[in-house]
């Protein structure tokens, strides 16, 4: 489902680890995770193919339409933009095909399914952060894409927002899409994930979550 060859990413001329080679079966789900600057998110975007690699390649085998969706992290999104909540969450229908009554019906459920039901008229600027990251989820909720990338989803919800979040990704999991998911919390890769992905600057290590990542009190930051 998702390939990478000799891959290497990051600024022109500073990869930021050796050549990956990968490869991510379908309808599995994989945690990423490292120290900051080790590239996580940029590896994200190279794959949603939004960022070019600096060597090798990305095979994702899915329709160029439609076929994958991209979770980014909300500081790179424009909170002046002036539209709602309702309108955010809406743009996840872009490369689906449903009736209008379909496509109501559809978004009233996710509204409600993230707690998000008295705030659709609300403008992103009026949003909480926990607010805005569940109107991300919910517009990822209506893309029928079988490959996600979820770029820190966890990212300023609470306890409660946590939990839904992660009681979601299962679902998605369970319809036997590929998730892919970079996270800080390794008590939370380890529990939730099939694999894990360790980006380090000297090198990457894959293999199963439970085997990678040790058990320890208080486990907290990648």
């Amino acid at each position: 489902m998702i390939t990478c060859n000799a891959l290497r990413w990051g600024a022109p001329g500073q990869p930021l680890t050796p050549a990956l080679d990968l490869t991510l079966d379908k309808g599995s789900l994989t945690g990423i995770i490292g120290a900051n600057g080790t590239g996580k998110s940029s590896l994200l975007k190279v794959v949603a193919g939004l960022q070019k690699p600096l060597a090798g390649k990305v095979i994702v085998d899915v329709p160029r339409r439609g076929g994958l969706a991209f979770l980014p992290q909300q500081q790179h999104l424009d909170r002046q933009f002036p539209i709602s909540l309702q309108e955010l969450v809406a743009a996840g229908f872009w490369g689906t095909q449903h009736t209008a009554q379909q496509r109501s019906q559809r978004l009233q459920a996710v509204l409600e399914d993230w707690c998000l039901i008295g705030l659709e008229h609300r403008p992103l600027m009026a949003l909480s952060g926990g607010e805005l990251q569940r109107a991300l989820l919910a517009r990822m909720s209506l893309a029928d894409a079988p490959v996600l990338l979820l770029d820190e989803p966890h990212a300023a919800l609470d306890e409660d927002g946590q939990a839904l979040c992660w009681k979601h990704i299962h679902a998605w999991h369970s319809e036997g899409r590929t998730l892919v998911i970079v996270c800080h919390d390794l008590a939370s890769v380890r529990h939730h994930t099939q694999h894990v992905l360790q980006i380090k600057n000297t090198g990457c290590v894959f293999g199963p979550s439970k085997e990678l990542i040790r058990p320890q009190p208080q486990m907290q930051v990648a």
